[in-house]
């Protein structure tokens, strides 16, 4: 005989000042099955549990239904509570009389009755929940970090670092990422390359993490802890094992066309080169859209000066497969397409220019040497435009892709230039047009007046409604909200501080992972609060820009955040499985495949099985197979089965219809 006990929650207020608590309770008492119902302040707390396993021992509940908040949110504690007792984890029923009930009613009646509604659906779901069994898969004590920036190098090191191996994936022939291409950092202007090549040749050095640079993810199949990916090496046309950097063979190339892409195509570059002095690994790549020897057939200086005998012009891509424990996205930013802004004139004149453009003309390794010149005559301006948000905080112009998002460090480091500017070059004069200054950082707010007040940078709260190339000259039409005037400029040199995106890669990388992303193509985190660094897909983990905008500290922080998640599952010699999975009644299956195409995770598969008919005769059938290993559970299958041979474990057509019932009753 089923015993069931249900528990309300008053969640503090965040149920109780919409729900009354107390009538869902005393309405499933009524219930048939229902041994004992009650309410409680917060059912997720220690007393609030042990009320729960206390009342299952007195009462000797067989089922369990806690009217509460989401299941993703605590259906974890109160699994494991009622484990402690003995009972099957399986056997309680999560009623979400918040998220879906208390949070969208206003009406304190309407909202009693839904969570009426709720429980009964609960109730009658768990009279025909069944003891689940987890199964357990070993798991590959190997992790897998997707981009080479300072996110996916801090992550790979504390990984590392604890003893597990590391393989790093990076599209580009150097690890680095952005940080590397920066001169100074906010808000201590320290010198960004003196910070991130010494963590880049920590990580080429570490005996534990091995780089596939110029490489990128093609597939990603299995499941948490025995993930199967495999990895394309785009043909580098040198062998990394022979080059030794030594860079004659850049030198000598008279290929020096190919826009440099490192110095953000402010200069070329020759046909071979590496991208930068302290690029990690240090090896030569050939770019086969500017060689003369891979174009035509003529050339090969590359190959007679290299004395190493490391080139190779007959090079090919190749694929490579590899076992993970873990998979991190670590995949970066990229800047947003500031040609779309045509008021601003970027395609119209070479001295209108991003912030990452500017940030390579003043840094030392730049294609000016550090020498802030303007890029049509190299003379050095002596009145700049900043043009804050380009591209961020842009609700209504969707046909220019604008962000509705803030880039969250755009203020920082146009102050920073600023900053920078005026002290390499007193006297010029520089404008910085905005809509808020936001500083959330330590020390931000200090580094903002530091330049308003020290260095006189002039901001102006307004809008910059058009640039005008004239006569040398770029005139900025532009607002003043709080002079209430227009304002007119001639300045030299325009920076537009362009928003910051998620890489190209991001969504098809998504796609492979089976990992959610916002409509922004960030990655989802699971849980906002309590989950930040986790995707909803089970041994995926984000780290850096790929989950949102951050900043270099942030990006660190969260870098070790991840790290510290992979450890843990990476320590475990196995892992419990989901037991909530899909499985097919062979009797019922007609071998349409229709659950196998629609499967996101590829568990299903099909096999030939020999049958005993009616008449005592057999005949060989193709029916469906599922991996329960790699199912997750989500249930496209059994929507999508014509048959209704497909059924969920813990989520069955005949539970699921008795919620409904109940429901409407």
């Amino acid at each position: 005989m089923q015993k069931i006990g249900v528990f309300v929650c008053h969640c503090g207020t965040n149920i109780a000042a919409t729900v009354d608590v107390e009538a869902v309770a005393e309405a499933a008492r009524h219930i048939p099955g229902v041994v004992f119902a009650t309410d409680y302040t917060y059912m997720c707390s220690q007393s609030g549990q042990d009320l729960i396993t206390d009342k299952v021992k007195e009462f000797g509940l067989t089922n369990v239904v806690i009217c509460s908040c989401s299941p993703h949110m605590h259906e974890k504690t109160f699994q494991k509570a009622v484990s402690r007792v003995g009972m099957n984890p399986y056997m309680i029923e999560i009623a979400n009389i918040r998220e879906q009930c208390s949070w969208v009613h206003k009406d304190r009646e309407e909202a009693t009755e839904k969570a009426k509604a709720l429980m009964r659906a609960a109730v009658a779901k768990v009279l025909l929940n069944t003891p689940l069994t987890a199964d357990s898969t070993p798991v590959t004590k190997r992790a897998l970090v997707i981009g080479g920036g300072i996110a996916g190098m801090q992550t790979a090191l504390d990984i590392a670092d604890a003893g597990y191996e590391v393989d790093i994936v990076e599209k580009n022939p150097t690890i680095g990422g952005k940080m590397s291409q920066l001169d100074k950092t906010f808000p201590t202007l320290d010198c960004a390359s003196c910070i991130v090549t010494p963590k880049m040749v920590e990580v080429g050095q570490h005996e534990r993490i091995h780089i596939y640079s110029y490489s990128e993810v093609a597939e990603v199949t299995g499941f948490v802890g025995n993930f199967k990916v495999k990895i394309k090496r785009k043909a580098r046309y040198v062998d990394e094992d022979k080059c030794t950097g030594c860079g004659l063979c850049t030198e000598k190339c008279p290929s020096k066309k190919a826009p440099n892409e490192f110095n953000m195509n402010l200069n070329n570059r020759t046909a071979v080169y590496i991208p930068f002095a302290q690029a990690v690994p240090k090896v030569a790549t050939i770019d086969p859209d500017y060689c003369l020897m891979l174009k035509n057939g003529k050339c090969g200086l590359c190959s007679k000066v290299c004395g190493s005998d490391a080139i190779n012009y007959k090079d090919e891509d190749k694929f490579i497969d590899v076992e993970y424990g873990a998979i991190v996205a670590a995949t970066g930013y990229e800047i947003t397409d500031v040609s779309k802004y045509d008021e601003y004139a970027y395609s119209q004149s070479p001295d209108v220019v991003t912030s990452l453009e500017y940030e390579r003309l003043m840094n030392a390794a730049g294609p000016t040497g550090g020498h802030l010149l303007r890029p049509s005559d190299g003379k050095e301006p002596k009145k700049i435009v900043f043009i804050q948000c380009v591209g961020s905080r842009e609700t209504c112009d969707s046909k220019k892709g604008g962000k509705p998002y803030c880039s969250k460090i755009c203020c920082m480091y146009t102050a920073k230039h600023a900053i920078l500017t005026k002290d390499h070059y007193p006297d010029t004069d520089i404008y910085v047009f905005y809509i808020d200054v936001r500083t959330p950082g330590k020390n931000f707010d200090e580094f903002y007046r530091r330049a308003v007040e020290q260095y006189g940078v002039h901001y102006i709260k307004g809008a910059v409604g058009k640039v005008t190339p004239e006569n040398g000259k770029l005139k900025v039409q532009a607002s003043d909200l709080i002079m209430n005037k227009q304002l007119h400029i001639d300045a030299d040199m325009v920076v537009l501080a362009a928003a910051i995106e998620p890489s190209k890669s991001a969504r098809s990388l998504a796609t492979m992972l089976t990992a959610s992303m916002d409509t922004n193509d960030f990655f989802t985190e699971a849980h906002p609060k309590l989950r930040p660094v986790e995707s909803p897909t089970a041994g995926v983990f984000l780290s850096g820009v790929c989950q949102g905008p951050k900043d270099i500290p942030e990006t660190v922080a969260q870098a070790g955040a991840a790290a510290s998640k992979v450890i843990g599952l990476l320590s475990k010699d196995s892992l419990e499985g989901n037991p909530c999975v899909a499985h097919p009644d062979e009797m019922m299956c007609n071998g349409c495949s229709q659950c196998a195409d629609v499967c996101p995770y590829g568990a299903i598969t099909y096999v030939e099985k020999e049958f005993r008919m009616r008449d005592r005769t057999t005949k060989i059938r193709r029916v469906s197979q599922v991996n329960p290993a790699v199912c997750q559970g989500c249930g496209a299958c059994t929507v999508a089965c014509p048959s209704g041979a497909m059924d969920l474990y813990g989520f069955s057509n005949s539970e699921i219809m008795a919620e409904v019932d109940a429901v409407c009753q």
